[in-house]
């Protein structure tokens, strides 16, 4: 799940109208000249686009018969203008689509069946759990390009200065944490998040999720949904715990803060790594502190998989289709992969990317020891949708404006009108 985006969408939108053609290219796949696909990458403008837009040119040489038109496109625009431009039938050969849009786009039609192809040659070489996320009825809609995945960070000199020698391996143990380094370093121990998506931890730590997806059941609002929110709030009020920020800044806020050494823990994923070294507090690598997520009273430990696959175009004709399915097939090789990994320190999706020099960095090799606690997201192409009332509700409980019982309530009508056929 990556946060963060560089372009702006007045840029964007100019650079979708020039290129939004899919399969119907001006090139026309000529057998006598280079076909050019169109692919839109949703990765960080800044800090990742750069390492995306070189390996284009390294295909590009590789395969002189094929071109790439490349069109980096702001991650939060991305998921409806493609929805938008797929309908109308010119989208882009080739998508880097979020996980949770894999389903919901292969549901309406508007990607390729990748099995049996050139795309997924190498299905074997990947993470088992990441192909069945890119599966939607039995079949694969995308190749995974990285993964990732949420992870207690935190600043190993802030709690050695506080006498802490381990992560906590409980929510109770983080606000005692928090607590002592509030005493013996002066800053806050812990600063929480009121996002949809960072809650979801407190979820699978009491052994549920805002649905049963297998079930077809909404349990937002079940008792153990309740007590791991309940959990969640009280990370907002308390020695050495910062009160919730609910501005429209409020990732920006806590990520600096975190950077610079004014706060010892939050939790956070791996697209943060590059920015992580960034800060004054991690200018040596060595003392960011990665930690699998706390667990809840039920004793599990758990977080959301996210990452990126990808995705060829339905519209496409064979010509360009071809084309796309070889430049997928290059850009997840363990060799891209590794690339990537090291320009971006973004978590690769199969093992033999993870090479000796992949794993020097402290940031990738940490992430990569919490992966084991990420929780595959069900086959429900709505599953994603459900985190954006819980953006809505979850700001006014961690406010003191609403109680979590009665929040829980609203999300659990909210929530059912995305997935009608579930019951409450």
């Amino acid at each position: 799940m990556r946060r963060g985006i560089a372009a702006t969408a007045i840029a964007a939108t100019l650079a979708l109208a020039a290129t939004a053609c899919g399969g119907s290219d001006s090139d026309g796949g000529k057998a006598d000249g280079p076909v050019t696909i169109t692919w839109w990458d949703t990765s960080n403008a800044t800090n990742e686009a750069p390492t995306y837009q070189a390996l284009v040119t390294e295909f590009e040489k590789a395969n002189p018969k094929i071109k790439v038109k490349y069109v980096n496109v702001p991650f939060d625009q991305a998921q409806n203008k493609f929805d938008t431009a797929a309908g109308a039938k010119g989208a882009p050969d080739v998508l880097r689509a979020e996980v949770g849009w894999t389903p919901a786009f292969a549901k309406k039609g508007y990607f390729v069946p990748l099995d049996g192809t050139e795309a997924l040659a190498d299905q074997a070489k990947f993470r088992p759990n990441l192909i069945k996320q890119a599966q939607f009825q039995g079949k694969t809609y995308g190749v995974p390009l990285v993964t990732d995945t949420l992870a207690l960070v935190y600043n190993k000199a802030l709690f050695a200065k506080a006498g802490i020698t381990k992560a906590p391996a409980t929510w109770d143990e983080l606000k005692a944490d928090a607590a002592l380094v509030k005493e013996k370093a002066g800053v806050d121990g812990y600063w929480g998040s009121t996002a949809g998506y960072y809650a979801q931890p407190f979820l699978y730590g009491e052994g549920t999720d805002t649905v049963d997806a297998a079930g077809k059941k909404v349990t937002i609002a079940s008792a153990p949904a309740n007590k791991g929110l309940e959990t969640w709030k009280g990370l907002f009020d308390g020695p050495g715990l910062h009160k919730a920020d609910v501005t429209a800044d409020a990732y920006a806020h806590i990520q600096d803060a975190f950077v610079n050494g004014k706060v010892a823990a939050i939790v956070q994923g791996p697209w943060e790594i590059t920015n992580f070294y960034k800060g004054s507090a991690f200018q040596d690598k060595a003392n960011l502190g990665i930690a699998t997520v706390p667990a809840g009273s039920a004793g599990k430990a758990g977080a959301p998989t996210g990452g990126h696959n990808l995705s060829v175009y339905a519209g496409s004709d064979k010509t360009h289709a071809d084309a796309a399915l070889k430049f997928v097939n290059f850009m997840t090789s363990a060799k891209s992969q590794e690339t990537i990994a090291l320009k971006n320190s973004t978590l690769p999706t199969r093992d033999d990317a993870y090479t000796a020099q992949v794993k020097a960095d402290p940031g990738i090799a940490g992430f990569q020891g919490v992966l084991p606690a990420a929780q595959p997201r069900p086959e429900l192409p709505e599953y994603s949708s459900l985190w954006t009332p819980m953006d809505t509700e979850l700001p006014k409980v961690a406010d003191g404006k609403e109680s979590v019982a009665d929040a829980t309530k609203s999300l659990e009508r909210d929530m059912a009108k995305l997935v009608p056929d579930f019951s409450k």
